[in-house]
């Protein structure tokens, strides 16, 4: 077994039932991707259209693509006629524009609201307020190429656990109180995206359907 495919195994062995892996694959090259792809992975997470639109084309077509990065409303179309699940869904405006595209494309696209619990400014999405204000008015029928499935957060980076579990149990709240508020569809959300290499144990805790892993895979980004 090689390295990577030892590291998805290690990994797999400490997600529950119902918790799907994602191999975070930006700055990786295709023969990485691929030594994970036959391992077994089938899930890969990109931040870079480009990139992702490259890697799509040079890579087998049973992978299922999740965009994981800032997705600007320009870039929308490159990406709409094959992605899996948007996780980073941070305005109306890009939910209308993904809607839009999917409409041409004859596609429904699935995809996470995102959340912002941090507390680096640098981080975009939804406020929980904001959030919840927004869903009060069920914007959500009015975009009917787009299934919201669920929410998406990045915890703070810091070694502070207690302050990463906290922001963990919000998110989860937040997604549990949306569930039941009938704003959303709740047959449809049903994922909570968080977790990355250096806090998904923790986001395990919280109930994570979806962790975000690439460094503990494949080792540290060359840039």
């Amino acid at each position: 077994m090689n390295e990577i495919a030892q590291h998805i195994a290690n990994i797999r062995q400490e997600l529950p039932a119902g918790t799907r892996l994602v191999a975070v694959s930006k700055f990786h090259p295709a023969e990485a991707l691929m030594e994970a792809y036959e391992s077994g992975q089938r899930i890969f997470g990109e931040s870079r259209v480009q990139e992702l639109v490259g890697k799509y084309e040079a890579l087998p077509k049973d992978i299922e693509w999740h965009f994981i990065g800032h997705l600007q409303t320009n870039k929308v179309k490159y990406i709409v006629p094959f992605i899996s699940l948007i996780h980073s869904v941070d305005s109306e405006k890009l939910l209308g524009v993904i809607d839009s595209e999917a409409t041409k494309c004859g596609r429904v696209v699935d995809c996470l609201l995102e959340i912002h619990v941090a507390r680096e400014e640098s981080k975009y999405g939804f406020t929980p307020e904001s959030c919840r204000e927004w869903l009060s008015g069920k914007p959500l029928e009015r975009y009917p190429h787009v299934r919201v499935c669920g929410l998406m957060g990045m915890a703070t980076l810091t070694d502070d656990e207690a302050e990463v579990d906290r922001e963990f149990g919000e998110l989860k709240s937040l997604f549990d109180e949306l569930r039941a508020s009938g704003t959303v569809d709740a047959a449809a959300f049903t994922e909570l995206s968080m977790g990355m290499s250096h806090d998904y144990r923790l986001a395990l805790r919280h109930g994570s359907t979806l962790v975000r892993i690439g460094t503990s895979i494949f080792g540290e980004r060359v840039y």
